[in-house]
């Protein structure tokens, strides 16, 4: 489990408060950026050369979303968010990558940290961060890679489809909120189909590849809750927000998203419990084998104690030993130790040890 594209930079030690510092790894050469501007009467969407393009739609009547892919320029972050009035600590938790999902109401715009989780070719989660802002007319989206999970949300927009060019700039910051937590259900089918797979895995054939599964699905949900539990905090906060920035009719699409983020947290606690019963199984299973192992090596070694006394007696090198002399002597040994054998493994039978 890791972030998109490679590990962490530390932040520079020593520097004041809201000194703009990528913490993280650049994931893009340059930074790009994409504006869609619209009312329920037109549309306009353009990837622009300059951050000063973006400036005239600060103060439209229509919505405004600016897209950022590539947040390692500071000189994009800076001169974007400082035309859009935000506060450069704000702007330094853009640029941080490391910043939880949280929720702050700034007054003129409200302030989201998302983590988009998705699984990799390899069967790997990682996870990419979303800086959210939204104010009167305009929402700011900050991402380090470029795709993602909106263009359903896009192409809503482009063909007018619902309600969506009809509502604010509240109503699509929730459609994006939206998207990414519709996300994580299908991110959780995945892995629930993998829960099942190790559950019929640990019934049929259970070995030592099992138990690097059952702990690799273990971290995984652990590396979920840690990125999905902060977030509904934040959507709950959103929630309550007492602002004029989120419309009443809105209210209730963001009790939608906080239900469903609800599920997801349960589905991941109700995945956490089921691989700690699989990972108790499994545990029961080697220890029950390993005691099978073990009673019949016993039972071997029980069998043998008097047999090996037997030929031990025999074995010794005395110079006078009467049995020794008997013409049938050997015979009769070899059948005294195979009675004994026959007679423990009849008891065993008896009492059921074998």
């Amino acid at each position: 489990m890791a972030d998109r594209g490679g590990g962490k930079k530390l932040p520079e030690t020593g520097l004041s408060p809201g000194t703009l510092v990528h913490v993280g790894e650049r994931k893009v050469e340059k930074a790009r950026i994409t504006v869609i501007d619209y009312d329920a009467e037109s549309f306009y969407e353009k990837v622009v050369d300059s951050v000063e393009e973006c400036y005239r739609f600060r103060d439209t009547s229509t919505v405004t979303w600016i897209n950022v892919d590539g947040i390692h320029d500071p000189d994009v972050i800076g001169r974007l968010g400082g035309r859009f009035g935000l506060h450069p600590l704000v702007l330094e938790d853009i640029m941080n990558t490391t910043q939880r999902p949280k929720m702050e109401d700034l007054g003129e715009a409200i302030y989201l940290v998302l983590k988009m989780v998705e699984t990799t070719p390899d069967g790997d989660l990682s996870t990419e961060q979303m800086s959210l802002i939204f104010g009167p007319n305009y929402v700011l989206s900050f991402q380090e890679l470029p795709g993602d999970i909106f263009d359903p949300v896009r192409e809503r927009i482009r063909r007018g489809q619902g309600r969506i060019r009809k509502m604010g700039p509240d109503y699509l910051a929730y459609s994006l909120l939206d998207a990414i937590v519709d996300d994580y259900f299908v991110m959780m089918e995945g892995l629930g189909e993998r829960v099942e797979a190790l559950e019929d895995e640990l019934i049929a054939n259970p070995d030592r590849r099992t138990l690097r599964d059952i702990h690799d699905l273990k971290g995984k949900m652990l590396f979920l809750r840690k990125s999905i539990w902060p977030l509904r905090d934040a959507v709950g906060r959103l929630e309550r927000a007492e602002t004029p920035l989120i419309k009443e009719t809105t209210d209730i699409y963001l009790r939608d998203v906080y239900d469903h983020l609800i599920q997801v947290i349960d589905n991941v606690e109700t995945f956490r419990e089921m691989l700690s019963g699989i990972l108790d199984i499994y545990l029961s299973s080697v220890s029950n084998r390993m005691n099978e192992v073990m009673k019949v090596l016993t039972i071997i070694g029980t069998i043998f104690i008097p047999l090996t006394f037997i030929a031990g007696v025999y074995g010794m090198n005395f110079k006078f030993m009467p049995e020794l002399d008997w013409r049938g002597g050997y015979f009769v040994v070899w059948g005294i130790m195979l009675i004994v054998g026959v007679s423990l493994l009849f008891w065993f039978k008896r009492k059921k040890w074998l």
